[in-house]
């Protein structure tokens, strides 16, 4: 037989776990539902960038994939349809599939419009780029500028999410 243990000042209750777990969690544990749930000020909305470090290293990839994009804007891209499209085209073809799928995966998976908007953004630079290096420059030449314009935005975005991690300062710490 397992002691009773007492929660706050609720009466003496006994762990009990249903076989199949088909009772929520608070009648198959016996804790009251008021203690259990966490306040809005402590939980956050965000779903994928859900603290500081996350939002940092996310912050820093959009920085130097802003910079990557400057630099492509610098030189004209020919297209792997109009051009002659070597091993390195068809490389970057699958890297710039892969992060515009993963980041399109990413905006499902947010939960408030900051971060959704983020992904987006990313994503859809990611995208410009697939398709600049498909089609290039001569058929899409707007690619290059909706790219930078793209990633500025998400590098805003960003910085509004890291600072929306910051803590306030007590008063006591401020200098006079």
């Amino acid at each position: 037989m397992v002691p009773p243990l007492i929660v706050g000042d609720q009466a003496p209750w006994q762990p009990f776990c249903d076989g199949n777990h088909n009772l929520p969690y608070e009648k198959s544990h016996g804790i009251d539902a008021s203690h259990a749930k966490l306040s809005q000020q402590i939980m956050n909305d965000f779903g994928v960038l859900n603290n500081r470090k996350r939002a940092l290293i996310a912050l820093i990839h959009s920085l130097v994939f802003l910079g990557i994009a400057m630099h492509g804007f610098m030189s004209p891209k020919t297209g792997i349809l109009y051009g002659s499209g070597g091993s390195g085209d068809f490389g970057l073809i699958g890297i710039y599939f892969t992060v515009a799928s993963t980041l399109a995966w990413l905006v499902t998976l947010a939960r408030c419009s900051k971060e959704r908007m983020y992904f987006a953004l990313c994503a859809c630079s990611a995208t410009f780029g697939l398709l600049r290096t498909i089609i290039g420059d001569g058929a899409l030449p707007v690619a290059q500028y909706l790219r930078v314009i793209m990633l500025s935005s998400a590098v805003v975005v960003g910085m509004r999410i890291f600072r929306s991690f910051t803590r306030p300062v007590a008063e006591d710490v401020l200098p006079d």
